[in-house]
């Protein structure tokens, strides 16, 4: 069995996952913005990670404009994101981003990392309107995503762990 780990990583922790799965695999790491589609379609597995960014899923545009020529593959999708794994939370997520002809492939969540100093001015500008936004509710009132946000703060925290492969591994067996 032939595969590629397919990823774009703007803050490093989805590129941390491609590797560790990489490792695993022995299959090779590619970013998406480098990927040609008739090479990728020579594999029989493609992996395909992202970070999660405004409910949007970075790098699955490779997917969406080229399903057609991987439909035949065993494709598998995980997405990075800096807040606590949340049931209804990632379901929204897929939902979002996994329609029509991408519906039926597998996706799932590693948890990533948090720096605000790594930060583009753009993103760093964000988050902090965002924090400021939050930090007007009552914190009993919180979202997952909301509390973990607010915990962050200015810290660098990284919760990054290989564990949240192994449901991929296992599927791609």
């Amino acid at each position: 069995m032939t595969g590629i780990i397919l990823y774009q990583s703007k803050y490093g922790a989805t590129k941390k996952y491609a590797n560790w799965l990489s490792a695993e695999t022995g299959f090779s790491c590619v970013e998406t913005k480098k990927a040609n589609v008739s090479e990728v379609a020579n594999y029989d597995v493609i992996i395909l990670g992202g970070g999660i960014y405004a409910s949007g899923i970075a790098g699955l545009s490779f997917l969406k404009k080229n399903i057609d020529a991987l439909n035949e593959k065993k494709i598998v999708v995980f997405c990075c994101g800096a807040s606590p794994y949340e049931k209804e939370a990632f379901k929204e997520i897929v939902q979002h981003n996994m329609k029509d002809k991408l519906a039926k492939i597998p996706c799932y969540y590693c948890r990533g990392a948090w720096d605000m100093n790594s930060m583009s001015f753009t993103d760093k500008t964000l988050c902090s309107m965002l924090r400021k936004a939050v930090a007007k509710k009552n914190p009993d009132e919180y979202e997952v995503w909301e509390k973990a946000l607010m915990a962050a703060g200015d810290e660098s925290c990284d919760w990054t762990d290989k564990s949240y492969l192994n449901p991929i591994l296992e599927i791609i067996q």
